[in-house]
């Protein structure tokens, strides 16, 4: 326990939602941020500017995420980083004593992210996903209440995201601008030439680094889905879509239906479209339907209807915004409070999204075993469970 005593921390990836952590924090009484860390020196510069200008001590600047892990007086890291690198760092950062709040998803592939509880556990971490809506008041009431039976048995969760994304276009090989760390970048992942096409942001659409729209976005409605619905593992996977909207360097789906099937009757869909805005105006929402009605939950407060579609109970949102689950998080490491997205929760959910991508990169449906944590009678699909690592960074072990 903490109590009364500054938590000293560190951001690793400062772009604007790493910049958002460290300004966020650093607002929290009995919080230092300590050090900001980026492979880029310009987007490690504004984000310690930002947290001075806003009247709090300038943080050290940090190229190397491995000099903050070294840092005996620092008590806790926040990642926000590419996803290749979220559970790697995670399980290092458990390994040097830190307790981790980490970005979502949690990891870039299923076996990183049970490595990642493992060392969670083993070094007894209070470890955090970013899935802030776990932390959000009427989301919390809202899955009480369905939990409680006010829909009677819910047996079917759907969700979407909208957005409305420009082409990536197709990028010139060439060297990385000045004052980006490429190498540093790239880590444990497979080297690819440099792309001017690939970073800040684009990487999220490359299965090398990122994990597509379904990991981006789909994990936060997914993770509400299964949430309601009180299930784990699913027993069948389905996906359908593709890149359908521009033709560039894309790899991941743009258009993109979802279904994962439980052994309890129950089922969560999940559709995601990149390029397109949705007419109906509702770009992040989730639909509970059950023998006795459906709620509708999101952002904005939530709606219960009778069976015949009628609305009975309405609710406005609660104040939105990260700080309550960052404030759980440090509770955690103060107190030994319950963290309301603890790893193995967390886990659970991006592992749904790792599922999911699978089924879409082998083009098939995937029957999938809970207790092993692999697919059944799918070598093509039990291969993308794992990933090659580059050899000087070699596969995680020995958490």
């Amino acid at each position: 326990p903490m109590d009364g005593t500054k938590i000293r921390l560190g951001v690793i990836g400062v772009g604007g939602r790493g910049t958002d952590h460290a300004r966020s924090l650093a607002k929290v009484a009995d919080v230092t941020i300590a050090s900001v860390c980026d492979v880029d020196e310009s987007r490690a510069k504004n984000a310690a500017g930002a947290v001075a200008k806003d009247g709090f001590a300038e943080p050290k600047t940090i190229a190397d995420f491995r000099r903050i892990l070294e840092d005996k007086e620092i008590d806790g890291v926040t990642i926000a980083t590419c996803n290749h690198w979220h559970a790697i760092m995670g399980i290092l950062a458990c390994q040097a004593g830190k307790h981790v709040y980490v970005e979502k998803p949690c990891s870039h592939n299923p076996r990183e992210g049970e490595l990642f509880i493992e060392a969670a556990r083993k070094h007894k971490r209070h470890v955090q996903m970013g899935n802030q809506r776990r932390s959000y008041g009427h989301y919390i009431d809202a899955i009480k209440q369905i939990r409680e039976g006010v829909i009677g048995r819910a047996y079917l969760a759907k969700s979407w995201y909208f957005a409305n994304r420009p082409t990536i276009g197709k990028g010139k090989v060439g060297d990385p601008p000045a004052g980006l760390n490429y190498e540093l970048w790239e880590g444990p992942a497979p080297h690819r030439p440099y792309q001017d096409n690939f970073l800040h942001y684009n990487w999220h659409w490359f299965w090398t680094w990122g994990n597509g729209e379904l990991g981006n976005n789909g994990v936060h409605s997914i993770d509400i889905c299964r949430w309601g619905l009180g299930v784990d593992y699913p027993i069948r996977v389905s996906s359908s879509g593709g890149r359908y909207r521009y033709e560039d360097d894309q790899e991941t789906p743009d258009t993109h239906t979802v279904g994962f099937e439980f052994s309890d009757r129950k089922l969560i869909t999940w559709e995601g479209l990149s390029c397109n805005s949705n007419p109906s105006g509702a770009a992040f929402d989730i639909v509970f339907h059950g023998e006795k009605g459906s709620m509708i939950l999101k952002d904005g407060g939530y709606t219960i209807h009778d069976v015949k579609g009628k609305e009975i109970k309405k609710l406005p949102p609660d104040k939105v915004g990260q700080m309550e689950h960052f404030g759980n998080w440090l509770a955690a490491i103060r107190s030994g409070a319950k963290l309301n997205s603890e790893i193995e929760e967390g886990h659970k959910s991006t592992l749904l999204c790792h599922l999911g991508n699978i089924a879409t990169r082998v083009g098939r449906s995937l029957t999938f075993d809970p207790q092993k944590e692999q697919f059944v009678g799918d070598d093509d699909a039990n291969k993308l469970i794992r990933r090659e690592y580059r050899d000087h960074w070699g596969t995680p072990r020995g958490v």
